[in-house]
């Protein structure tokens, strides 16, 4: 056997150096991206990578607006939360003397709204999905 006869029997790979299968249609990574309605509603393919880097980034946006307001929420129900002493503090330096109700208020409808815009990242988040991934099969019987 000669060394270029080797050399005949290599097959393709992709950007990953992962060995592609000629003719191979089921081919995840031939799955075209973009929008489109899925099993599961509304969802977008994109590739891996993006795939990746889209559920990384919206999982630690939704825990941060879920902590960020749920401090909010603890500082509008406790008259000695930290950060609302830190608040009073700052308002009165300026000579701004709010009302404890209007004060206990603004907390809460910002802490809601910090875990509400959590909520709403991390669903968007859930929208996509990589190529080939949760693909239904044609002659599954699952229904």
């Amino acid at each position: 056997m000669s060394e270029s006869d080797d050399y005949d029997d290599v097959q393709p790979t992709d950007a990953t150096g992962d060995p592609i299968a000629a003719g191979d249609e089921a081919d995840p990574r031939t799955e075209p991206v973009g929008a489109r309605v899925g099993p599961n509603g509304r969802e977008i393919v994109v590739p891996l990578s993006l795939y990746k880097t889209v559920t990384a980034l919206s999982t630690f946006v939704a825990v941060v607006t879920y902590l960020v307001g749920f401090i909010l929420i603890d500082a509008a129900t406790l008259q000695v939360s930290i950060l609302r002493r830190i608040l009073v503090y700052a308002l009165s330096r300026v000579g701004v003397t709010p009302p404890d109700d209007v004060l206990t208020a603004a907390f809460a409808i910002v802490g809601v709204g910090s875990i509400l815009l959590g909520t709403a990242v991390y669903v968007l988040g859930t929208r996509f999905r990589a190529q080939g991934m949760g693909k239904p099969q044609e002659d599954s019987t699952e229904g």
